[in-house]
């Protein structure tokens, strides 16, 4: 199986008494599938899974699964800072029938890039054959993976694609000059889209598709076709987007937008902060300019 085009990462609608709100992200599932996203990626940064129980993971997870019913890929966030944990987590998800595995370190001691490997290559090896993407995002995350690192994961079988939030085109450049067709490369919220695709991108995994998947799709086709002057012409408006989610929280930025929208995601889990009314407004303005709302 290989993936390309738009991901979405989906938010993770949790309620007050930290149940996850299964009804709301069904019907999330089934408007971006609908859309016609080309994959759905759970427990990625937008999806909070830092601030989610292992049941509460296992439970979003399930539910996109379910919901989905086999119409696109879905590669769920596994993210540790234990290989043992990272291992086990993998295992539960490919028993829960993902496609695919968003490979997350998290850590607090700084890890060598002999021990980032190691992590890295355990999930893949857990994995079951399934491809693994490689998250990697410097300004959360305290141990990064390393230019050699990557080109030394990129010889893995099952790892072939990488999600770079670095801010760092000239570092997507390297990647995949690096790697040589072995590793493919997705944009981030972080990236501008159509220059990811201009250098060699497959596409992007990134919270603000779950908003505007039709402008996402609308994007990526265009660039799919070496149409750049139309790829531009919507990649501008739609960079707005990516400006506000820079300027506050990205996870309550978009669960802001879904309620908008009319999906009852809920607020950000505490002691993260929901949107205040003025940023609301700014919110509800740049998805009129796009035509989100």
């Amino acid at each position: 199986m290989s993936f390309s085009g738009v991901f979405p990462y989906l938010v993770s609608p949790v309620d007050q008494a930290g149940e996850i709100k299964v009804k709301v992200l069904s019907d999330l599932v089934e408007h971006l599938v609908g859309s016609g996203v080309h994959g759905l990626t759970p427990l990625g940064s937008t999806g909070e899974f830092a601030y989610l129980s292992r049941d509460q993971r296992l439970e979003v997870v399930e539910t996109v699964v379910a919901a989905n019913r086999r119409r696109v890929p879905v590669v769920a966030g596994v993210a540790s800072t234990t290989v043992r944990d990272a291992v086990e987590q993998t295992e539960k998800m490919v028993d829960l029938g993902v496609d695919g595995i968003l490979a997350i370190l998290e850590a607090y001691f700084p890890i060598s890039d002999e021990g980032v490997e190691h992590y890295f290559r355990s999930i893949a090896s857990a994995a079951k054959g399934r491809p693994v993407v490689l998250y990697t995002n410097p300004q959360f995350q305290r141990s990064d993976l390393s230019l050699p690192v990557i080109e030394r994961l990129s010889m893995v079988d099952n790892i072939g694609y990488i999600k770079d939030a670095s801010t760092n085109t000239g570092r997507l450049l390297s990647i995949i000059e690096r790697t040589r067709g072995r590793m493919e490369v997705f944009a981030a919220s972080a990236h501008i889209p159509a220059a990811v695709m201009m250098i060699g991108g497959v596409g992007w995994m990134a919270g603000p598709a779950c908003i505007v998947p039709k402008q996402s799709l609308a994007l990526y086709g265009a660039a799919r076709a070496g149409d750049w002057t139309k790829a531009m012409e919507l990649q501008r408006p739609l960079w707005r987007v990516n400006e506000i989610f820079a300027k506050y929280s990205i996870a309550a930025c978009i669960k802001a937008a879904l309620e908008l929208q009319g999906f009852d995601v809920g607020d950000p889990l505490p002691p993260q902060a929901p949107l205040n009314e003025s940023a609301r407004a700014e919110v509800a303005e740049v998805l009129r300019s796009v035509g989100a709302l």
